[in-house]
């Protein structure tokens, strides 16, 4: 899908960006942190089993026009599209999550970005609570990532994202640098709509940055948690104030 000069401004308004638009890491930086406070990481379309697709004719509309968010195939997928649009070199990848106990799963399950400038970086708007700036791909030690410390270690043919924690790093997801087109992600994301899940069709959630990060707001079945100057507070939601709050937070009705 081709952006043409319209679309583009109408996407820029939609993530609050109204910077110089550079093809450089200040100006990638800047898009990724936009993108991640203002479009929420949410599941409520596969939730209520609306459907969605991996095209960006769809999710860009569903981002841009109705103010919604998506997972990562409708985000990253949107997001590479503008990339593009504005000059980047954009790469998208298949990546495996890791986050049930470091198992990878037997399919790919993630979509992720390389996006080249003078090095290779690793972009990531739709990973929920994850790094908000791009990383070095090429670099195997710790790195920033904007709210804790990340690294990608090589192992074999993949690069496995890793985040500092309490207990050392912890896996996120693993990857390949093969690059593939929207399309190859249609089998993973309609198996994972149709298949019970207490991740995705269990319970509804949304989360997004506040203000650029790293401060961040989760509203889930029951409650809302916000983490402020690394502070994390959690209130209940009774079920007849959760569409307000989804409003006010995020914007968008149920």
């Amino acid at each position: 899908m081709d952006l043409n000069q319209d679309a583009i401004a109408a996407y820029l308004g939609r993530i609050g960006f109204s910077g110089p638009v550079h093809t450089d890491l200040e100006t990638l930086s800047s898009l990724q942190s936009a993108h991640m406070t203002a479009v929420p990481f949410e599941n409520l379309h596969v939730f209520h089993g609306r459907g969605v697709s991996t095209a960006a004719e769809w999710s860009i509309p569903k981002v841009v026009e109705q103010g919604r968010g998506g997972w990562c195939f409708e985000l990253n997928g949107a997001f590479s599209t503008l990339l593009e649009a504005l000059g980047f070199e954009v790469t998208r990848l298949a990546a495996g999550v890791l986050l049930n106990d470091g198992v990878p799963p037997p399919m790919p399950d993630h979509l992720t970005l390389r996006v080249d400038l003078d090095e290779p970086y690793l972009v990531d708007v739709g990973f929920g609570d994850s790094f908000i700036s791009p990383l070095l791909l090429n670099l195997d030690a710790a790195q920033d990532g904007g709210d804790t410390a990340y690294r990608l270690r090589s192992d074999g043919e993949f690069r496995i994202l890793e985040r500092a924690s309490d207990d050392g790093w912890a896996p996120q997801y693993r990857f390949t640098l093969e690059e593939h087109k929207l399309a190859d992600f249609t089998d993973r994301s309609d198996f994972l709509q149709a298949t019970p899940s207490e991740h995705w069709t269990e319970a509804p959630f949304a989360t997004r940055l506040i203000d650029g990060g790293p401060d961040r707001v989760w509203l889930l079945r029951n409650r809302i948690k916000l983490r402020r100057d690394g502070q994390v507070s959690v209130t209940a939601v009774p079920a007849d104030r959760w569409a307000e709050t989804l409003h006010d937070w995020f914007g968008m009705t149920p």
